[in-house]
């Protein structure tokens, strides 16, 4: 999937969809035009007008649906539920409770923060499924292969 469809398809065709399968080019081209918009929104901001920061406020809210179900869809193509992306918030919660009163505790749940984070990243990296799995077909297979399955 190619930059311009990865964001097609994630405003348009499935902007709150949390359902199916999305490939690493469709999240990672998706992630990217997020940042590049965050950071020429917030240039805008500081820059020309604080004004861009009510059009800036505006972006991030449209963009947390879309931003969550492509996220949600990558973690499907690897065979993983959607909710492993909250995996980490709990450890954080925790430490940050913590770490006005126990300094130390805090810091082992940080690290176990990072740790399922770094795991999470890993996922988001890897290759997905190259067969159906339980959240849907294969998204890989080639348009030729898919019409003569389909024929058949």
């Amino acid at each position: 999937m190619n930059f311009k469809d990865a964001i097609k398809t994630c405003l348009k065709k499935k902007y709150a969809d949390f359902s199916g399968r999305a490939s690493r080019s469709e999240f990672w081209f998706f992630y990217l035009f997020a940042l590049v918009c965050y950071a020429i929104l917030l240039l805008l901001a500081f820059t020309v007008s604080f004004q861009f920061f009510w059009v800036f406020g505006i972006f991030m809210i449209g963009i947390i649906l879309p931003g969550l179900g492509v996220l949600v869809r990558r973690l499907h193509d690897v065979n993983k539920s959607g909710w492993f992306f909250l995996l980490p918030m709990p450890f954080d919660i925790v430490g940050r409770l913590l770490e006005r009163s126990v300094g130390d505790i805090s810091l082992v749940f940080t690290i176990i923060s990072l740790g399922i984070s770094i795991y999470l990243l890993v996922l988001y990296c890897t290759d997905g499924d190259k067969k159906n799995n339980r959240f849907g077909k294969n998204i890989y297979k080639s348009k030729k292969k898919r019409k003569r399955a389909d024929t058949k």
